[in-house]
C-alpha cells in the first residue's frame, strides 16, 4: 500500500467530489483506493497504479473545474474509462469545444471523443451519417449544429424530418388533421428545437417558413438549396426513400442522417436504407460515417450499462452457428 499527495483548492472540492462525495466514491469504488481530505491536501492510499490513475482522474477533473465546466457521473465516468488507455487529456480536448448554448444559458458541447469526431464531421462534410445506439447525441448534437449555422447566416432554413413508421396503428386512426397525425413520429425534433431556441424563437421561424418539420414523404419532388437538413430515425427508411432524400440536395447545403441500426421499425424482411446508403457512399468525398458506441452514451450511467450489455449479447448471437445442430451417427 502506498500514499500518493494531491492539491485541490477547498473552494474546488465540492464540485470534483461530488455532493455527499458521491464523485469521490465512486473513484474510490472503481479504482479501489481511498481518498482522505484535509484541507487543500488529498491523499490518495491503496496500490501504485490504481493511486496513480486516481490521481490523473482529480486531476483532469480540477483542470474541468477551473474552467468553470460543470462535473457530472458521466464526466467522471469517462475520465475514468479514458485513465486507463492514458487518454485522459481527450476529456479537456472534447471539453474545450463549444457548440452553442441553450435558451437557459447551458453550454452545449461534446461530451466523449466519438461525440468531438462527429461534431468536426459535420463541420467538414456536406453529407454526415451518424450511426449509433440511442443516448449517444446524435439528433441532439446535429440539431445544435443546425442552429448554429443558422444564426450565423450560413445556411437560410432548417429542415428537420423522419420516416413516419407505423408501429401497430395506422396513422389513418389517429385523431386530428395531417399534422396532428404525424406530430408524435416528430415531436422528439421540437423538443429539442425549444430546448435550444426557445419555444418564442422556434415558433416565429416556423411562421416564416424558415424552419420546417416534416414527415420525409414530404421531401419527394424538392430540391433543398441554402439549408441545414437532418434525417432523423434514418434506420427507418427503405433505400428508395434514402435515395429519394439524399438526391434532394440542393447547393449551399449540409445534411446529417442519424439512426440506430439496433432499433429498426421495419417489416422483418425490409432491407434498411441506412444500411444500404453506409455501403455504398462509404468511399466518396464530402460524405463522412461517424460511428458512435456505447462508450459515448451520455444519459443516465444506466443507460449506457444497458447499451453495452445489448451490444455484447448482440455480438454473441451473431458468433453463434445458425440453425439446429446434427448430432454425428
Amino acid at each position: 500500500m502506498i500514499e500518493t499527495l494531491s492539491k485541490i483548492p477547498v473552494s474546488r472540492q465540492r464540485a470534483i467530489f461530488g455532493g455527499m462525495d458521491e464523485f469521490a466514491k465512486l473513484i474510490e469504488k472503481t479504482l479501489r483506493v481511498t481518498i482522505v481530505t484535509r484541507e487543500e491536501e488529498v491523499r490518495i492510499v491503496g496500490e501504485e497504479g490504481p493511486c496513480d490513475k486516481a490521481k490523473r482522474v482529480l486531476t483532469t477533473l480540477l483542470a474541468l473545474a477551473e474552467r468553470g465546466s460543470e462535473i457530472t457521473v458521466q464526466n467522471v465516468n469517462y475520465t475514468l474509462s479514458l485513465v486507463k488507455d492514458n487518454e485522459e487529456d481527450s476529456v479537456l480536448s472534447v471539453d474545450s469545444d463549444l457548440i452553442c448554448h441553450t435558451i437557459t444559458g447551458r453550454p452545449i458541447k461534446p461530451k466523449t471523443v466519438g461525440q468531438k469526431k462527429y461534431v468536426d464531421n459535420i463541420r467538414d462534410n456536406m453529407i454526415v451519417f451518424g450511426i449509433g445506439p440511442a443516448g449517444t447525441g446524435k439528433t441532439y448534437l446535429a440539431m445544435a449544429m443546425a442552429v448554429t449555422a443558422f444564426k450565423n447566416d450560413e445556411v437560410n432554413r432548417i429542415i428537420l424530418t423522419r420516416p413516419a413508421i407505423e408501429a401497430g396503428e395506422k396513422l389513418g386512426f389517429l385523431p386530428g388533421d395531417l399534422q396532428s397525425k404525424v406530430d408524435p413520429y416528430l415531436r422528439p425534433l421540437y423538443d429539442a428545437l425549444y430546448q435550444i431556441m426557445g419555444a418564442e424563437s422556434f415558433t416565429k421561424n416556423m411562421e416564416k417558413g424558415l424552419i420546417e418539420v416534416a414527415p420525409l414523404a414530404y421531401m419527394r419532388g424538392r430540391t433543398l438549396d441554402n439549408a441545414f437538413i437532418i434525417l432523423d430515425e434514418a434506420q427507418n427508411t427503405t433505400p428508395a426513400q434514402m435515395k429519394m432524400f439524399l438526391t434532394r440536395i440542393g447547393f449551399g447545403s449540409k445534411v446529417v442522417v442519424t439512426g440506430d441500426r439496433t432499433q429498426k421499425d421495419l417489416p422483418a424482411d425490409q432491407v434498411s436504407g441506412l444500411d444500404v446508403a453506409a455501403k455504398v457512399l462509404a468511399d466518396i468525398d464530402d460524405i463522412a460515417f461517424s460511428t458512435l458506441t456505447g462508450a459515448d452514451v451520455v444519459r443516465h450511467p444506466l443507460v449506457q450499462k444497458i447499451v453495452t450489455a445489448y451490444e455484447a449479447y448482440e455480438e454473441r448471437a451473431a458468433k453463434k452457428p445458425h440453425g439446429p445442430e446434427r448430432k454425428r451417427s
